[in-house]
């Protein structure tokens, strides 16, 4: 349990999941004053230009991508900002809400299907094992009476918008290495202005301005600040595990919801249950074997280690700062050699 517990990666993702929980009830309360699908705009763009204004804040480095990561980009950026919204707004037109929220999750299975099966991620039956108790955990806190699907074509749509969030993750984790705050803000200022025209398409009305300001601040912590840390937990530990870590974001959302009055119910019992097996099944994972390093080329924050990161400097190489850490093009010699490890950014071989 050691390195998941020490993983960048594991605690990125879990926070994530604090954050993006703790802001549904913020959101509910938002409900209010203003529509759903405006809701949702407003939460986006607040999440990308409030990334945006820090990124000028802290003079951050202009990001260059290679040829070979603007294609992924641009179809995670189409795939989560664009066709999802439309598709989920379709579904929602004529879908009961009770459907809706069990058919939703749906992204975090769809995420780690592709994950292991298209893009060829390692799973090992303690990883599917987990994942299939966390999701019935969010199951049953989703659907506590029932869901009502209304009309096959709804259902459809709102799992089309979730196939397309899960293709968006797995496209984002291979431009992971990339800042990842730059990523999450240009997810935001494309998601945010698809979605508020969406909005005033179905007749929205626009909010009263402290309702702006605040639907903007929730989406700058739960939409903006999450995405930044979720995207550092692909980085790190994969799409299918950093998937799973984040659909337990509906419990901390109860809990939340709990301490603002609402009652304690035994489906959040069972859920928190069932969620908290999964999580152990993960963070107990052992992955060790003989594995073999291609040469690499790439440029990623990371501090000198023994295992990836022994490398001698040219010069024109910046410092290491107080972390103890840098970010620089650097290659990676062939190697084998045996340890603990997750499907991250130096381990994507197959088995």
């Amino acid at each position: 349990m050691h390195l998941a517990l020490r993983s960048t990666g594991v605690q990125a993702a879990l926070l994530a999941a604090v954050l993006f929980g703790a802001g549904t009830p913020a959101a509910k309360v938002l409900l209010g004053s203003v529509s759903p699908w405006l809701l949702a705009g407003l939460l986006y763009c607040g999440s990308g230009l409030g990334l945006g204004v820090w990124r000028i804040a802290r003079r951050a480095p202009r990001v260059r991508l290679s040829r070979s990561e603007w294609l992924p980009l641009v179809g995670a950026v189409s795939c989560g900002g664009v066709i999802a919204p439309v598709l989920l707004m379709a579904g929602l037109t004529h879908l009961p809400a009770s459907g809706a929220s069990l058919l939703l999750n749906a992204e975090s299975v769809f995420t780690a299907l592709l994950a292991w099966f298209v893009f060829r991620e390692n799973a090992n039956s303690r990883v599917v094992l987990g994942m299939v108790a966390i999701v019935a955990g969010a199951v049953v806190l989703s659907a506590p009476s029932g869901a009502d699907f209304g009309g096959y074509w709804p259902s459809l749509a709102v799992l089309g918008a979730c196939l397309m969030w899960g293709v968006d993750n797995n496209l984002t984790r291979k431009v992971a290495l990339a800042d990842a705050t730059w990523l999450a803000a240009v997810k935001g200022i494309v998601a945010g202005p698809v979605n508020l025209v969406l909005a005033t398409a179905v007749g929205a009305h626009v909010p009263p301005a402290l309702s702006i300001v605040g639907a903007m601040l929730v989406g700058l912590l739960a939409y903006g600040v999450s995405l930044v840390l979720f995207i550092v937990g692909l980085r790190h530990v994969g799409s299918a595990r950093a998937g799973a870590y984040f659909a337990i974001a509906p419990f901390f959302g109860a809990v939340v919801a709990i301490a603002l009055g609402d009652p304690l119910t035994w489906q959040i019992v069972v859920a928190g249950v069932l969620m908290a097996i999964g999580v152990w099944l993960h963070l107990s994972e052992r992955h060790q074997h003989p594995h073999t390093h291609a040469p690499l080329s790439h440029d990623h924050y990371h501090r000198h280690d023994d295992e990836h990161h022994d490398h001698v400097h040219g010069p024109g190489v910046p410092p290491l700062d107080r972390r103890g850490g840098h970010r620089h093009e650097h290659e990676h010699v062939p190697v084998t050699h045996t340890h603990e490890h997750f499907p991250d950014m130096h381990h994507r071989h197959l088995h």
